[in-house]
């Protein structure tokens, strides 16, 4: 069923293979005229994707940085961002089933520009400002969806960047581009992240990767920030976590361990002595708080 006179194809996606741009990468684009309740998902994608609604509404379900699903309604001329390893679930509507635009794409800058565009887990849905930057955002979104040459990348990706550029500056939430705000970001990124994961055996690479930025350049805001470095920021984490357990608990020493990301029991107790100065032993010795203790501790509050 046509329902507007768009030139392309009533369901298409093209994949771009080249992976020369390093800021920014144009990965696959597409349009489709959905059929009433279409649904796509529930998954998650490696890259970002950006749907634009050319006519129709529909409805998008995805989870946000709590691990709850949020839902969304959503009307012709908004959008939404699927993040890279976000469960989501999108359906057209039953009555007036949206046509969408859509383009994937990634690189080292790809969440900067997103955070500026007021684009997260929590607020994924696109509305512009009803001016001239939000139809020249639709015409280059467009530009690239009709794209049939895949032998000329660069102009797709300058499409991609004219398209990013209307996208933020015809957000209703854009943000700032100041330094400060995006540094700050990535420092609360790679926090939730060591809160959510610190149990098992990440490190410094994998905590960069989560927020998309180099580790190189984590470490230089972490310590810009707290004055020390992210390693050193996970191992006193951890140690905190295991002082929690310690306090309370009458689990054994390495099951707190394993508990706190540490396998080994041995490097455990050696890292928790460089950090407290004492063993695991010795400081729950000291701090150890019995049970009827937290039941005082409990009614005072």
């Amino acid at each position: 069923m046509q329902r507007h006179s768009l030139m392309i194809e009533p369901k298409s996606a093209r994949i771009i293979s080249d992976e020369q741009f390093l800021d920014l990468s144009l990965n696959y684009y597409g349009y489709e005229e959905c059929e009433p309740l279409h649904t796509a998902g529930p998954s998650r994608r490696e890259h970002f994707l950006f749907q634009y609604i050319l006519s129709g509404k529909g409805n998008l379900m995805s989870v946000n940085d709590r691990g709850k699903y949020n839902d969304f309604t959503l009307k012709k001329d908004q959008g939404f961002l699927l993040w890279p390893g976000q469960d989501n679930l999108y359906t057209a509507d039953e009555k007036d089933p949206w046509v969408r635009a859509w383009v994937c794409f990634n690189g080292q800058k790809a969440r900067e520009y997103m955070i500026q565009a007021g684009l997260s887990w929590n607020n994924p849905v696109y509305t512009g400002k009803n001016n001239e930057d939000q139809e020249k955002m639709k015409d280059e979104l467009l530009a690239i969806v009709r794209s049939t040459d895949n032998g000329l990348p660069l102009v797709n990706v300058g499409h991609l960047y004219l398209f990013i550029g209307y996208l933020i500056n015809s957000s209703l939430s854009q943000r700032s581009a100041t330094g400060g705000s995006i540094r700050n970001f990535y420092i609360n990124e790679s926090m939730r992240f060591i809160e959510r994961h610190y149990q098992q055996d990440i490190n410094v690479a994998d905590i960069a990767a989560s927020c998309g930025i180099d580790r190189s350049y984590l470490s230089k805001i972490f310590f810009r920030r707290f004055d020390i470095t992210p390693h050193e920021f996970l191992l006193r984490y951890r140690v905190n976590k295991s002082c929690e357990l310690l306090k309370v608990t009458d689990l054994s020493i390495g099951e707190i361990s394993a508990m706190v990301g540490y396998p080994n029991q041995f490097s455990f107790s050696r890292i928790f002595k460089n950090v407290l100065g004492k063993s695991p032993r010795e400081w729950r010795n000291e701090h150890r708080i019995s049970f009827n203790e937290q039941i005082q501790v409990a009614m005072s509050n």
